[in-house]
């Protein structure tokens, strides 16, 4: 059969492109460590086009046969150009210098901006390590978490509060990766500091909407964060010493330019000195960071990464808290050809929290372990279209607590809550797809499938319902299992299966303004049990079941993104909408501790956040900083459930706060943020950042009555109330003085000051009767004043 003259003719054009097009591709590093850099620019000013390198430093760009200068960019390194003739595929390594001095004039700043300006992904906020070592925090300890809440959709609920909330979302429904081990606690001394080391990080990237398909199991936000990978040509040491805790990390050869460690540790230290005061309360942390990686060849990389954490806070030994983390990761990266990279990973990662209490005689330890199987690939097919893709499996064993007897005459019976187990499975295909000069895309799916395995004990209940309603007094109680089932692990008790489709589109109306849009669904099918606003290590995690269902996510985003005079400025602002299904409250009176049967105080109900979101950034010069401005609702509601018709009873349910919406414990309807960074000469630079929050929801008493000759308020509904206004202001100036040590040792002193006009923010307000006037009155709880800090800062 012949084919057509123009079929014929349209494959020959195809053949003969095929034949003239070539792959350039590589890794970038910085040149003093061999440490691979994320998100260089490699750009082909020519062609007016270019690639990005990934999580690992690998890029691949295809183009037409010719010669071309090639140029590498990245902020805070010297520019690379090269000429390179494309007469065949072929590998080129890149390695970077550090900017001995700050240019004048960055020449390809346009070329950046470009790439940047029409990449279809949004909402996704970058910090590097050096910004964050600038915020000015309490006690003067750099930290990523307090960092990230300068950002704008970003808040938490309140000073020494745990985690972060993210567009109205709660804590828990943040993935908070390092080197890709889940971590369920991001905070050391609830929430004073965060668990990653400032010295140990290399990226730090936050995704707030428009989430790629190769995350997920979280319907809020993903936290992604990378560990350096260690000094390969030589040794170095870094460290500071600050007021309440210090660090120091090392790093260097293995085989030089090959293989390499990396290993830090941190500890605060205040409780060596309460002794002195006659205290016998402590709180202390420490953790320690540790990698090894080892290059087998150019197509093959070995890593193995992991944390371990633990915090301890008791009082007077009568009660001792201990919890943290601990992760490991074994990677491996591999080079099939020069368009397609792969990474293997395997990790392990366990949260414990364990309580000691002496004055009732037992100990209490629980957890969660989770092992997770990853395999992604990326496919550069062109300079226009990439595709991600890739496999992952997690086994979940969750330890809702045992009860351990301390002393033989204590009384108490050991037992061990029912444990739960899960497994978690995904498959996804990721897509970025330029289609014209103007329009970009970006589209993928994932498969989300999650089995709730067989247990020792399952309680049944009558009508599957294990939360009650009295509709003559209008409560909901715990209900009455009418059977216990023993199942083995091989068993099923509930299966959920979601397709997950994500799309984002920029529009690039010319190289300085574009406007994007985003669509992401998301499924989370672990749940914290937790009726605080902010977190504490007793919070218990359960996976969802047959009572349990999982949290499915829709937000919609669009954007506006502009870039201006070179670069210097840059504007981003946002819109969005999420609805969050099965998002789960408690009756009132919930008892989530020590509970084996925690789905008779639960109920299923929905969330909803939509807001406006503001960036104005100054990116050059010798000021610096930016401006964020948050206008948004967060709200939650559980509408009754119908009773149906039992005996002779039917109606509606009440819900939760008569089924209407209600504020969340972290919406915040005014959220801004100041920051700025000046550098006054090689010497000094000079850092503030403003804090600004409308006060979060709060419930506070409506009446009382007197009972046996006590006064007992009663309250409304949930969360009518709030806290006042929460403002601060924090300084920091930084001396670098000159050097007597020789040019190989860097020294810094960092002066801080935290709230400077000593504003006294309410972390809570209660209320009590005066014993003197027999009156009623509210307290208020505030965590810090002003507070002064002074750290010094080392590498050699």
């Amino acid at each position: 059969m012949r084919l057509p003259f123009f079929v014929c003719a349209l494959l020959a054009v195809s053949f003969l492109n095929a034949q003239n097009r070539y792959t350039l591709s590589g890794t970038v590093s910085e040149a003093k460590s061999n440490e691979t850099l994320i998100g260089v620019s490699i750009l082909v000013p020519e062609l007016s086009t270019g690639a990005v390198t990934n999580e690992y430093g690998f890029y691949s760009l295809t183009l037409p046969e010719g010669t071309y200068e090639v140029v590498v960019t990245y902020l805070g390194f010297q520019d690379i150009r090269r000429e390179v003739t494309l007469n065949s595929s072929q590998r080129l390594d890149f390695q970077m210098d550090e900017e001995a001095e700050q240019l004048d004039e960055v020449v390809l700043t346009e070329d950046v901006e470009r790439l940047d300006i029409r990449k279809p992904q949004m909402s996704v906020s970058a910090l590097s390590v050096e910004t964050i070592k600038q915020i000015p925090v309490v006690l003067g300890e750099a930290d990523v978490i307090k960092s990230i809440i300068l950002l704008p959709g970003v808040t938490n609920a309140g000073e020494a509060s745990s985690g972060f909330n993210v567009r109205g979302g709660a804590v828990d429904q943040n993935l908070i990766l390092l080197d890709e081990a889940i971590i369920f606690n991001s905070s050391h001394l609830f929430g004073f500091f965060s668990v990653f080391n400032p010295d140990a990080i290399k990226d730090v990237k936050l995704f707030k909407g428009g989430i790629p398909a190769r995350y997920g199991g979280r319907v809020s936000s993903v936290l992604e964060i990378f560990q350096k990978e260690g000094n390969s040509k030589e040794f170095h040491m870094s460290g500071g010493i600050g007021a309440v805790a210090s660090r120091l990390l090392a790093e260097g050869p293995i085989v030089k330019d090959r293989a390499a460690f990396l290993i830090g540790g941190r500890a605060s230290y205040a409780h060596l000195f309460t002794p002195l005061f006659d205290i016998d309360n402590r709180a202390y942390f420490y953790d320690l960071n540790t990698k090894l990686n080892f290059k087998v060849d150019d197509r093959n990389s070995l890593f193995l990464s992991g944390y371990f954490g633990r915090d301890l806070f008791s009082l007077s030994d009568l009660f001792v808290n201990t919890y943290g983390n601990a992760v490991i990761n074994f990677r491996w990266n591999h080079i099939f050809s020069d368009k397609l990279f792969s990474n293997l990973s395997l990790i392990y990662s366990d949260y414990y929290y364990g309580l000691e209490l002496d004055f009732v005689g037992f100990e209490w330890d629980s957890g969660i372990q989770n092992f997770n199987l990853k395999y992604d690939l990326k496919h550069y097919l062109s300079d226009k279209l990439q595709v991600n893709y890739g496999l992952n499996s997690i086994y979940y064993v969750f330890n809702p607590g045992k009860i351990i007897p301390n002393g033989e005459d204590s009384g108490i019976i050991e037992e061990q809550l029912t444990k739960k187990y899960a497994n978690e499975n995904a498959a996804y295909v990721d897509v970025s797809h330029e289609i014209t000069d103007k329009i970009s895309l970006g589209y993928g799916l994932r498969i989300s499938q999650f089995n709730r395995l067989g247990q020792d004990e399952f309680y049944v209940y009558e009508n599957d319902n294990p939360v009650d309603f009295d509709p003559f007094s209008l409560v909901y109680q715990e209900g009455t299992p009418i059977d216990t089932l023993t199942s083995g692990r091989g068993e099923t008790l509930a299966n959920f299966f979601n397709l997950e489709p994500r799309f984002s589109i920029a529009y690039a109306m010319n190289d300085r303004n574009s406007v994007k849009a985003s669509y992401t669904r998301m499924a989370q099918y672990l749940h914290l049990l937790s009726n605080t606003s902010s977190p504490t290590p007793l919070d218990v995690w359960t996976p969802s079941g047959p009572y349990v269902e999982p949290q499915l996510l829709d937000q919609y985003a669009l954007g506006y993104f502009r870039n201006s005079k070179n670069g210097e400025y840059s504007i981003e602002t946002e819109v969005f909408y999420k609805d969050v299904q099965n998002r789960i409250d408690y009756i009132d009176g919930a008892n989530l501790i020590a509970n084996n049967a925690i789905e008779q105080v639960i109920l299923n109900g929905e969330a909803r956040a939509y807001g406006w979101e503001f960036l104005l950034r100054k990116n050059t010069g010798a000021l610096t900083g930016w401006l964020a401005y948050t206008l948004s609702r967060s709200e939650q509601r559980t509408p009754g459930r119908d009773l149906g018709i039992d005996n002779g009873r039917s109606g509606m349910e009440t819900g939760i706060n008569l089924g209407e919406w209600y504020s969340t414990p972290y919406d915040k309807t005014h959220d801004i943020t100041l920051f700025a960074n000046y550098e006054l000469n090689k010497k000094w630079s000079f850092n503030a950042n403003f804090i600004y929050q409308t006060g979060q929801p709060t419930n506070y008493p409506i009446g009382q009555f007197q009972f046996e000759g006590l006064v007992v308020p009663y309250f409304g509904l949930r969360n009518q109330e709030r806290l006042p206004d929460f403002h601060r202001l924090d300084i920091a100036a930084t001396l670098r003085p000159s050097n007597p040590f020789g040019k190989k040792f860097r020294g810094e002193w960092v002066f801080s000051i935290y709230n400077v006009y000593n504003r006294m923010n309410a972390a809570s307000i209660n209320f009590r009767q005066n014993q003197d006037t027999g009156r009623n009155e509210a307290v208020r709880t505030s965590i810090f004043g002003i507070v002064p800090a002074i750290t010094y800062n080392f590498r050699f």
